[in-house]
C-alpha cells in the first residue's frame, strides 16, 4: 500500500493515473488511502477524495468498493462533519441515476436509429442468425447489454446507501430521502421484485432498531421529527405498492404503519389517516373482503366529515353513498358454517387482527377489540348519521333491501335505482387523498344481494314456485346464475330450497326445526303474548317498592356487597404485587439471557465469518479449476468432433491434455482449416470464371442478332410516330389560326385593361417604394443618432479615463519629486554634518599635536609608550594593542632625562602629573589621547566634541 505525506498527494496521484487511462490503479490507490488508519482525521481534502472515489466507482460499476469506501468515510466524519457524508452520498446516487438514464436513452436511440448496410435486404445475415439463436428481439438485446447493467448498479447503490444509513439518528433525513428515491425507481420502471426486497429491507432495519436498544446514535422514535420521517417513508411505501398493484405488499405496509404507531403509542395526523383508510379500502376491495372494505369507508367518512373543513356537500354525499353501498355489498350470511374448529380459531384471530387495523387502536387489549359484522355496521351507519348524507337513490335502495317486504316486486324496484347509481361517481374536488369514487363498482354485489333478499322473502311466503316465474321476477340474472347463488346460500345455511327440473319447479322448506325461522319461535311467541297482555291490561300506577317490604334484606345485601368489594381490592393488590415481582425477575433473567446470548452470538459470528472466508477462498479456487477443466473438455470434444468428421483422430490423449496444449491444437487446426478453405475457394473461383467465359461466348451472336432486329423495329416505330406528330401539328395549327381570328375582336379591350392594370400596379409600387425609402431613412437617422450618442459616451469615458490617468501621473510625479527633495535635503544635511565632523577632527588633531609637543618638551624625549585609550562616551576602557606592552617596556629600560613610573607606584604627589599618551588603535598611529588621569577633571572635553571616533566617521574615512 502506497503511503502519502498528505491527503492532497493521494488525490494528485489518482488524477495522474486517470489521465493516463489507469482507472483501476487510481481506484485502488484511493481505496487504500480511505481504508488506511493513518489518515483518520477529517479534512476538506477527504471530501474531494471521496467525490473522485465515487466517480470512479460509478464509471467502473464497482458497487462493493463504493460501499466499503462509504463505510470507512462514515467512521472518519461521523463525529466531525456528518454533512460531508450526506453530500458524498447524494453525489454518488446522482451519478448512478444519470448513468442509468443515459444508458436508457442510448438504448432508445439505438433502437430508433437506421443501422442497415443493405437497403434492399430486410435484415442482415448476422441479425437473422443472432435472432434465431438467442430468441429475443433487438430491443431486448440492447436493453440487456446497455440498460440492465446500469439498472442493476443503481439498485445496488440504493441498497448499499440504505445499509450504510440505517439506525443512525444523524442521518435520518438522508435515509428517508434515499428510501423515497428507491420507491420512485421501482415505481418508474415497474420493478416489483426489487420493491418487495426494498420493503423487506426497511422492515428489517426497524426490527433491528427495536432489538438493539443500547446502540449508539440510535434514532429515538418518540421524537416527533424522527417519527414523522419514518411515517412518511411507510406511507410512500403504501402508495407505491398500490400503484404497482402489489396488494399483499400493500397490506404488509399497512401492518408496518400500525406496528410503528403501536410501538410509540401515538396516532398519526388526520391527513395521514385519510391516506391510510383510502388505501386500506382499495386493498380490501381487491381481496373481495366487502365487510372490511365497508368499515374502511365508514372510517374514511368520519375523518373527512370531522377534519376536512373544505369538504363540500357534493363530495360528502358521494363518500357517504359509497360507504352505504359498500355496507350493503357485504354478504348476508357468514361462510363459517361447517368449518373446523382450527379454521374457526384462525378466522377469529384474523378478524381481531383486521379489526385492530381498521379501528387503529394502539392499545392492543382484548377488551378493546371490536367484533366486525354486517348488522353492527348497519347500526353504526345509522348512529353516525351517514344515512342523512347519502343521495335519495341510495336511501331508497337501503330501505327496499333492508326494511320493506315486497318479494315479487323487489327486483323491479331495485333495477332502476341501480341504473341511476351506476352513473354517479368521479374525482373528489375537496378530498385529494381519497381516490376516485365510482358507485358502479358496487352494482354486481348489489344485484346479488337483491337476488338473495328476493329468494329469502319468497321462501317465507311461498312453498313452491316455477322456474319461469322466478326468472321473471329476477330480470338482471339468468336462472343458472340464480341457481349458483342459491346453491352457495344453501351451503352456508342461509336458505332451504330444492330445484326439481323434471317438474320445472322450486320447493322452499322452512318447517325443519334446524331452520332459523323456528329456532326462536317460542321466545317470539312469548314476547307477542306479553305485548298483547300489556295492551289489554295496562299496569297500575301504585306498585309497592321492594325496599319497603324487605328492608332487612337490603341491608344484608349492602353489607355483603361491601365485604366483597374489600376482598376484591385486597386480591387485586396481591396480584399486582406478585406480578411486579414476577416482572422484575423476568427482567433480570432477560438481561442475563441477552448478555449470554450476545456473547454467544459474537463468538458465533466470528467463527462463521472465518469459516465463510475459508469456504469462499476454497470455492473460488475450485471454481477456477472447474472452469479450466470445463474449457479443456469443451475444446477436446470440439477437436474430437472435427476429427470424426474428417476421419482423423486427435494426436494427444485425453488424460494428458491441458488447456494450453488444447488451445495450441485448436489454433493449429483452425489455421489448417482456413488454408484448406482458401484453396477450395480459389479452385471454385477458377471454375466459375471458365463457366462465365463460355456462357458469354455462346451468347454473343444471339445478342447481336437481337440487337439488329430491335434496331429495325425501332426505326419503323420512329417513322410512324413522326408521321403521326406531323398530322397532329397541322390540326393544332389550323385550330390556333381560327382561335386567333376569334379573339382579335377583343384585342383593343385587352390592351386598355392591361394598361389600366399596369398603371394601378405602378402607382402602388411607387407608393410602397416611397414608404420603404422613408422608413429606411428614419432607421438610418435613428441609427446615426444612436452612433452619435454612443461616440459621445465613448468620448466621455475616454476623456474621463485620461483625466484620471493624468491625475494619477501628477500624483506620482509629485510623490517622486517629494522623495527626491527629501533625499536632496538628507544629502545636504549629511554633507553639513560630515563637514562639521571633519572640522572637529582637524581641531582635535591640532590639539593632539600641540599636546604631543608639550609632552616632548616636558619629558625631553618622544612618547614611545602609549597608554590604553579610554572612550569618554562609554564606561568600558579600550584595550591596548599587543605591541604597546614591549614598546612601554623598552621605553622604561631606555635611560633618559626623566624616568617613567607607573601610576600605581607613584607617590600621592605624582598623581596630578601627566602620563604618556596612548595610541588609538583605529587611527594611523599619530593620534594621541589625553592622560588617563585627566579624564575625571572638570575641564575635560565633552564626548560630542569629537574626542571619540564613531563607526560612521571611520566608515566615511575609508570611503574617502
Amino acid at each position: 500500500m502506497a503511503t502519502f505525506a498528505r491527503p492532497e498527494n493521494a488525490l494528485k496521484r489518482a488524477e495522474e493515473l486517470i489521465n493516463v487511462g489507469q482507472k483501476q490503479e487510481a481506484l485502488e490507490t484511493l481505496h487504500s488511502f480511505i481504508t488506511s488508519r493513518r489518515y483518520r482525521a477529517w479534512t476538506r481534502t477527504h471530501e474531494k477524495i471521496m467525490f473522485k472515489y465515487v466517480e470512479l466507482c460509478v464509471d467502473m460499476r464497482r458497487g462493493r468498493h463504493a460501499k466499503d469506501g462509504l463505510i470507512q468515510y462514515r467512521g472518519i466524519c461521523q463525529q466531525v462533519n456528518i454533512t460531508s457524508l450526506e453530500e458524498v452520498i447524494k453525489h454518488f446516487m446522482q451519478l448512478a441515476t444519470e448513468k442509468a438514464e443515459l444508458a436508457r436513452n442510448q438504448a432508445q436511440a439505438l433502437e430508433e436509429a437506421l443501422d442497415v448496410d443493405d437497403l434492399e435486404a430486410d435484415k442482415r445475415p448476422e441479425d437473422l442468425l443472432l435472432s434465431y439463436v438467442s430468441g429475443e428481439k433487438g430491443k431486448d438485446r440492447s436493453d440487456r447489454e446497455l440498460v440492465t447493467p446500469w439498472f442493476k448498479f443503481l439498485w445496488e447503490t440504493y441498497r448499499s446507501v440504505l445499509e450504510i444509513l440505517r439506525n443512525n439518528s444523524r442521518l435520518e433525513a438522508l435515509y428517508a430521502m434515499t428510501a423515497h428515491r428507491a420507491f420512485q425507481f421501482c415505481k418508474q420502471y415497474k420493478r416489483t421484485t426489487e420493491f418487495r426486497r426494498l420493503c423487506e429491507m426497511i422492515r428489517n432495519h426497524l426490527a433491528n432498531l427495536n432489538k438493539y436498544r443500547d446502540q449508539r446514535d440510535r434514532p429515538d422514535l418518540t421524537l416527533p421529527e424522527s417519527l414523522q420521517l419514518y411515517l412518511d417513508t411507510r406511507f410512500e411505501q403504501l402508495k407505491v405498492a398500490t400503484e404497482l398493484e402489489l396488494w399483499q405488499e400493500a397490506f404488509r405496509s399497512i401492518e408496518d404503519i400500525f406496528g410503528l404507531m403501536c410501538m410509540v403509542k401515538k396516532t398519526p395526523k388526520s391527513s395521514l389517516m385519510v391516506v391510510y383508510y383510502s388505501k386500506l379500502s382499495e386493498i380490501f376491495w381487491m381481496s373481495s373482503n366487502h365487510l372490511y372494505h365497508a368499515y374502511a369507508w365508514l372510517k374514511l367518512f368520519s375523518l373527512q366529515k370531522n377534519f376536512n373543513k373544505n369538504l363540500n356537500h357534493k363530495d360528502l354525499q358521494l363518500i357517504a353513498s359509497s360507504a352505504v353501498l359498500a355496507a350493503l355489498s357485504v354478504p348476508l350470511y357468514d361462510r363459517s358454517y361447517g368449518v373446523s374448529h382450527l379454521e374457526l380459531g384462525n378466522e377469529k384471530e384474523r378478524n381481531f387482527r383486521v379489526a385492530s387495523l381498521i379501528a387503529f387502536d394502539v392499545e392492543s387489549k382484548p377488551e378493546n377489540r371490536e367484533v366486525l359484522s354486517r348488522p353492527s355496521l348497519l347500526l353504526d351507519l345509522v348512529a353516525k348519521g351517514v344515512m342523512n348524507c347519502v343521495t335519495q337513490e341510495v336511501k331508497d335502495l337501503y330501505h327496499i333491501l333492508e326494511h320493506e317486504f315486497h318479494p315479487l316486486h323487489l327486483a323491479l324496484q331495485v333495477q332502476p335505482l341501480l341504473t341511476k347509481i351506476s352513473k354517479v361517481g368521479g374525482k373528489l374536488a375537496s378530498a385529494s387523498s381519497v381516490p376516485e369514487v365510482h358507485l358502479s363498482q358496487y352494482v354486481p354485489s348489489l344485484e346479488k344481494l337483491a337476488a338473495l333478499r328476493l329468494l329469502q322473502r319468497v321462501s317465507q311466503v311461498y312453498q313452491t314456485m316455477t322456474i319461469d316465474n322466478l326468472s321473471k321476477i329476477i330480470p338482471f340474472f339468468d336462472f343458472p346464475v340464480v341457481e349458483k347463488i342459491s346453491v352457495d346460500a344453501v351451503k352456508n345455511n342461509f336458505l332451504s330450497m330444492k330445484v326439481n327440473y323434471s317438474k320445472s319447479a322450486i320447493f322452499f322448506d322452512n318447517k325443519s326445526l334446524e331452520s332459523e325461522g323456528l329456532q326462536d319461535h317460542l321466545s317470539t311467541f312469548a314476547e307477542s303474548l306479553s305485548k298483547s297482555r300489556v295492551m289489554i291490561y295496562p299496569p297500575g300506577k301504585g306498585i309497592p317498592k321492594l325496599g319497603e317490604t324487605l328492608s332487612d334484606l337490603v341491608e344484608v345485601v349492602e353489607k355483603e356487597h361491601k365485604r366483597l368489594l374489600a376482598r376484591k381490592s385486597i386480591i387485586e393488590k396481591r396480584k399486582e404485587e406478585q406480578e411486579r415481582q414476577l416482572l422484575e425477575m423476568e427482567r433480570e433473567e432477560e438481561a442475563k439471557r441477552l448478555k449470554v446470548q450476545k456473547i454467544t452470538e459474537e463468538a458465533e459470528q466470528k467463527r462463521l465469518a472465518l469459516e465463510f472466508e475459508q469456504m469462499k477462498n476454497q470455492r473460488i479456487l475450485r471454481e477456477i479449476e472447474e472452469r479450466e477443466l470445463e474449457e479443456a473438455q469443451a475444446l477436446l470434444q470440439e477437436a474430437e468432433k472435427r476429427g470424426k468428421k474428417k476421419g482423423k483422430k486427435p494426436v494427444l490423449e485425453g488424460e494428458k491434455l491441458t488447456k494450453k496444449s488444447l488451445m495450441e491444437l485448436a489454433v493449429s487446426e483452425q489455421l489448417r482449416e482456413k488454408q484448406e478453405m482458401e484453396k477450395r475457394l480459389q479452385k471454385h473461383g477458377k471454375t466459375m470464371d471458365y463457366l462465365e467465359r463460355a456462357k458469354r461466348e455462346e451468347a454473343a451472336p444471339l445478342i447481336e442478332a437481337t440487337f439488329q432486329k430491335r434496331l429495325e423495329d425501332e426505326k419503323d416505330h420512329h417513322e410512324l410516330e413522326q408521321q403521326r406528330e406531323v398530322d397532329l401539328s397541322r390540326q393544332r395549327h389550323a385550330g390556333d389560326l381560327e382561335e386567333k381570328r376569334r379573339l382579335s375582336r377583343i384585342l383593343e379591350n385587352k390592351n386598355i385593361f392591361q394598361e389600366r392594370l399596369l398603371n394601378c400596379r405602378k402607382a402602388e409600387r411607387d407608393r410602397l417604394r416611397q414608404e420603404t425609402e422613408e422608413r429606411i431613412s428614419n432607421i438610418i437617422q435613428s441609427r446615426k443618432e444612436e452612433r452619435e450618442a454612443k461616440r459621445k459616451f465613448i468620448y466621455f469615458l475616454r476623456t474621463e479615463e485620461e483625466r484620471q490617468k493624468r491625475l494619477r501621473e501628477e500624483e506620482e510625479a509629485r510623490k517622486l519629486e517629494e522623495m527626491e527633495r527629501r533625499k536632496k535635503e538628507e544629502a545636504e544635511r549629511k554633507a553639513k554634518l560630515d563637514e562639521i565632523a571633519e572640522k572637529q577632527r582637524q581641531r582635535e588633531r591640532e590639539m593632539e599635536e600641540k599636546e604631543r609637543q608639550r609632552r616632548e618638551e616636558i619629558l625631553g624625549r618622544p612618547a614611545a609608550a602609549v597608554l590604553p585609550k579610554t572612550d569618554l562616551s562609554s564606561a568600558h576602557p579600550v584595550e591596548a594593542p599587543p605591541t604597546a606592552v614591549p614598546a612601554a617596556a623598552a621605553a622604561a629600560a631606555t635611560p633618559g632625562p626623566a624616568k617613567f613610573v607607573p601610576r600605581f607606584r607613584r607617590a600621592p604627589t605624582e598623581v596630578g602629573q601627566a602620563l604618556p599618551p596612548a595610541t588609538d588603535k583605529w587611527s594611523s598611529g599619530n593620534r594621541t589621547e589625553p592622560p588617563a588621569g585627566d579624564r575625571w577633571r572638570d575641564d575635560r572635553r565633552p564626548a560630542a566634541s569629537g574626542g571619540v571616533k564613531t563607526w560612521q566617521s571611520s566608515r566615511e574615512e575609508r570611503r574617502r
